[in-house]
């Protein structure tokens, strides 16, 4: 495993970790912009963005991409996140050409016709329609909501159907010309590649883009906060989170370790004590989301009306008891999960490009596999229980709840229960 990197003039950087033996490879494009680089006016034109970047260019329509692609058996896609946004293709080894050259053109020659623009209106306010019927989907953005109030960290990537409503067609090309200079954009691949093969079809594709500026964003301050949604459904949806750490943080791998601790698998506490013991829910995990500058430590649950009083103090006693008695046998467990899930993402290319990519979108650099698993190890059950205190007394816990929750108790009664330790 040999990471390569190259920078071209404009400041596009080249990234590439070849396999030998391979027959496919994951080619992608990260851009260092995503939903919390918007304002409210234009609220969810990342999320729109990377959707009209494959309807159309200057000289393929938005049938030829997808033709053209699948005709050699490949698969495009993209997402955006509230950070970055990717683009990406799986392709075979003979086809990464193809496969730059497509990228290529879609970031800097899409129309963003607008017949194509009116359709696709229709199809993102039709997914932001299916979020808000999918309860365990759309609680997480009443919990971002709930985290960062009137913040762009808080405000939907989707976007509001009102705003994506009357969404001008220069407002793709804005933000674009904004946010999609070289210096912001990454060129990875994982698999069968050559990094100097990569290198030349770069210079090729994007050498004439404009280096562009660095993006600003808006500070996070997690708040903290309530946001609850009376529904008639047959499950209780709730999501809790307390204050998280960045990226950049010394405590990031305890809160790692400390996170698949309470509630990263069947053997976790939260399983073992809400799902196992007590019944209380099917469905129960933590999470720690890390931002450039902050970040969330959470909990969700699914459960049912008549649960929901016994469910959430269980769940807010098990991350505060984390702070006394977390244990040596748990702790060792917890490391060597994170440590197999690192080791399994390496031996998949979709998974290893994104990898790659986010380690150069946030650090600068690829972090060795030596220097993560080395990281994980130096976690202790001191460690955990310290950044375990951290968390919990960080600040008001935001909390997110939808179904039938008349049974659950008032936000001021939850944080009390944190506040008390």
């Amino acid at each position: 495993m040999s990471v390569e990197i190259s920078t071209l003039k404009n400041g596009l950087r080249v990234v590439s970790d070849a396999r030998p033996g391979f027959e496919t490879a994951a080619v992608g494009v990260w851009v260092d912009a995503g939903a919390r680089y918007e304002n409210p006016d234009n609220n969810g034109v990342a999320h729109m963005l990377e959707h009209m970047a494959f309807k159309g260019t200057k000289s393929r329509s938005a049938s030829d991409i997808a033709i053209e692609i699948e005709s050699v058996g490949g698969h495009l896609n993209a997402y955006t996140s509230r950070e970055h946004t990717a683009y990406f293709a799986r392709v075979l080894r003979d086809d990464v050409p193809l496969s730059v050259d497509i990228l290529g053109d879609i970031l800097q020659r899409s129309t963003f016709a607008e017949v194509e623009l009116a359709r696709e209106r229709t199809v993102v306010i039709q997914e932001i329609g299916q979020s808000e019927d999918t309860p365990d989907d759309i609680i997480f953005d009443r919990l971002q909501e709930a985290a960062f109030p009137d913040q762009a960290l808080g405000r939907s990537i989707l976007g509001p159907a009102a705003g994506i409503t009357v969404m001008a067609r220069q407002t793709l090309f804005d933000f674009m010309a904004e946010h999609y200079g070289g210096a912001r954009l990454l060129l990875c691949a994982v698999g069968a590649v050559e990094h100097e093969g990569l290198l030349a079809l770069a210079e090729a594709q994007f050498a004439d883009l404009p280096a562009g500026r660095a993006g600003s964003f808006e500070v996070g301050d997690f708040a903290g906060g309530d946001r609850r949604d009376l529904r008639d459904l047959e499950q209780v949806h709730i999501a809790m989170a307390l204050p998280g750490l960045p990226y950049e943080d010394d405590d990031f791998y305890p809160l790692q370790v400390m996170s698949t601790v309470l509630g990263g698998g069947m053997s976790s506490r939260l399983f073992q004590e809400v799902r196992e013991n007590r019944g209380l829910c099917y469905s129960v995990f933590s999470f720690a989301s890390s931002y450039k500058d902050c970040g969330s430590f959470g909990v969700y649950a699914g459960t049912g009306e008549e649960q929901i009083a016994e469910l959430v103090p269980v769940i807010c006693d098990e991350m505060m008891r984390l702070a006394g008695d977390a244990g040596d046998d748990e702790v060792a467990r917890a490391r060597n999960q994170l440590k197999a899930g690192t080791l399994m993402s390496l031996e998949n290319t979709p998974a290893r490009a994104e990898q790659l990519a986010r380690q150069m979108l946030i650090f600068g650099r690829p972090i060795p596999l030596s220097e993560i698993t080395a990281k994980i190890d130096a976690v202790d059950a001191a460690a955990v229980r310290r950044v375990a205190e951290r968390v919990a007394t960080a600040g008001a816990p935001a909390l997110a709840a939808m179904g039938p929750i008349s049974a659950l108790a008032s936000h001021d009664e939850i944080a009390a229960r944190f506040s008390k330790g």
